[in-house]
């Protein structure tokens, strides 16, 4: 405590009492009263100065009173029910329940405007409150249902939510899945390190490759952890599947397409060999025959090369890369026709020089034969899109009559093509992180090709 200073009075603390306030129904009530007190207090007077016998004084006076006390309470009843009434919605729109109506509510005046706009207000609510009923039925029902699993972990990594796609692979029911940490789930690295990312992981349910992705909600002001694994090893097994099939008809087709001929030849050589009497040009069937194993032979090699060359690209050497120059020395390489040099902005690009010109040798080369079909021109340019370098090439072609083949291994509409041009220099592209795409063009006849490579950082 302070001390106290020489010659001054000790304080003492006084605790008010807190006001007391009129409630708002007795003021309305006194409000009432005071306007009629001035005429009842007139009509007392000339009552009582008047020539009146005493009992008439008392009987009116008692009967105005009655009548002013009547209309006093009946102005606070007018004014207070209403108020109560829209009270009692309000409790029961805060309780939930939007079956509530204020009945009476008249449009022409400030209370029944009121009364409507509570009404409103409730059907509003009711309305929100059925389609987010219906909204968290069908979200319920597509996490039931959906083939991914999907977890849902507190600030504590404690597991909150689990779908019945999440029950099968950890092996277990939610029931005792809730409520266990992710170290314990043996998901802890899920909740750490990159938000999206592939896993090789084994599971009690299950084993295999997984697609991982995590995110991050609120719910309660408290920041909650949303991840979501994807079976990667299903898909997977079914691409290589088809990219199996593919290869073997493929392969199939060629083998067939030089073995045919070769075996027949075969045979009608071997026929003319065993004959005791030849026929005259004998000889000469021999060396077309053997000419002919030779050709087919000679082609069923190229192929196997080919496709050697298809699964045996190197890794890109990335270095520095002037656009302008590697374009430039991809379209001197051109000795049939004159190919139109589009020069764009001075760009470097991260890039294997060698695999990149291939590549552009590759479409430079597909566009001149197009273009010699018609005798039109073709274009090479480039320009940067954001953060990307696009290089086009235009041509004045027939354009492209089946576009959904063109990146298929093998295809190819011409003679003596090995089909592997395109395939290879998209998957140039996509070593370099870029892109491919060939499409007709659109405000006149030919096709473009466009590569999107990124820039150097």
């Amino acid at each position: 405590m302070a001390p106290a200073i020489a010659g001054s009075q000790p304080r003492v603390s006084v605790r008010r009492k807190p006001k007391r306030h009129l409630s708002h129904e007795n003021r309305v009530l006194l409000l009432a009263l005071a306007a009629g007190a001035p005429a009842l207090l007139l009509s007392v007077i000339l009552l009582w100065t008047g020539d009146h016998t005493d009992s008439t004084r008392w009987t009116l006076t008692t009967l105005i009173a009655i009548l002013w006390l009547g209309f006093a309470f009946s102005v606070r009843s007018t004014v207070v029910r209403p108020l109560q009434t829209l009270s009692n919605m309000q409790s029961a729109l805060r309780e939930g329940d939007f079956s509530f109506r204020v009945r009476g509510a008249n449009p022409n005046d400030a209370l029944g405007e009121l009364m409507l706009e509570v009404n409103t207000l409730s059907e509003m609510l009711r309305e929100q409150r059925l389609g987010a009923m219906e909204a968290t039925a069908l979200l319920s029902t597509v996490m039931t249902e959906i083939d991914v699993a999907v977890f849902a972990f507190d600030g504590e990594h404690r597991l909150r939510l689990v779908n019945r796609a999440g029950e099968r692979l950890l092996g277990q029911h939610a029931e005792r899945l809730l409520g266990k940490t992710a170290a314990e789930l043996g998901m802890a690295d899920c909740l750490e390190g990159e938000s999206a990312r592939t896993l090789e992981r084994n599971f009690p349910g299950t084993s295999g490759r997984w697609g991982m992705r995590r995110t991050t909600f609120r719910q309660g002001g408290v920041p909650h952890f949303l991840v979501v694994l994807t079976d990667l090893s299903r898909t997977l097994r079914e691409e290589e599947r088809q990219a199996w099939q593919r290869l073997v008809r493929v392969l199939g087709h060629e083998l067939n397409n030089s073995l045919a001929p070769i075996c027949s030849i075969a045979g009608s050589l071997e026929d003319i060999v065993k004959r005791e009497a030849r026929p005259s040009d004998w000889e000469e069937d021999l060396r077309r025959g053997l000419r002919v194993i030779a050709e087919r032979s000679e082609a069923l090699s190229r192929f196997m090369k080919d496709y050697g060359r298809l699964t045996r690209l190197p890794k890109p050497q990335l270095r520095p890369v002037a656009v302008s120059s590697l374009v430039s020395a991809a379209v001197g390489l051109e000795r049939r026709m004159a190919v139109e040099l589009v020069p764009g902005p001075d760009l470097t690009i991260e890039a294997d020089p060698d695999q990149l010109q291939q590549l552009l040798i590759n479409l430079i080369r597909n566009a001149v034969d197009a273009s010699l079909e018609t005798g039109g021109k073709v274009q090479i340019g480039w320009s940067r899109n954001g953060s990307s370098v696009n290089i086009f090439v235009q041509d004045e072609g027939p354009g492209i009559a089946n576009s959904a083949n063109l990146f298929v291994p093998f295809f190819t509409t011409k003679p003596g093509g090995s089909g592997i041009g395109l395939v290879l220099s998209r998957q140039i592209a996509e070593a370099h992180g870029g892109s491919l795409t060939v499409a007709n063009r659109l405000a006149q006849r030919g096709c473009e090709a466009s590569l999107q490579l990124p820039l150097r950082g």
